[in-house]
């Protein structure tokens, strides 16, 4: 049985350009968005960047004039110019916001209910 990284994720990655920013404490970042998912988001770093990666922050992602969805995330991987983070909690209007995001980028709603579910059992 094959394990590579794209086989191990359970959480579809959706291609997605929307402002972003990271917030830590008092300092903030309007960073890149690469790509989002479920259970996090990849950005490209920011200039300036100066965080505590062993701190939280919280991601902000601007859907529409009245739609954002907003994370508290950790910091998990950095690779050349891009930082990966992990979603530690997301409030409900945000997730109602990232569901339909997904299930219209994945455009089939049995993988979207696969993917809810394996957020669920985490």
């Amino acid at each position: 049985m094959s394990n590579t990284p794209s086989e191990r994720r359970r959480f579809q990655r959706i291609e997605f350009d929307a402002a972003t920013e990271l917030f830590q404490g008092e300092r903030r970042w309007p960073v890149e968005l690469n790509d989002l998912s479920l259970k996090g988001l990849l950005v490209r770093r920011p200039a300036q960047w100066d965080a505590d990666a062993t701190q939280p922050f919280e991601a902000r992602v601007r859907l529409a004039d009245d739609a954002e969805v907003r994370m508290a995330v950790a910091m998990a991987h950095e690779a050349g110019e891009l930082i990966g983070f992990v979603c530690r909690h997301i409030d409900l209007d945000s997730i109602a916001h990232l569901r339909r995001l997904v299930e219209l980028n994945l455009g089939d709603e049995q993988l979207l209910d696969r993917e809810l579910a394996a957020l669920g059992g985490n």
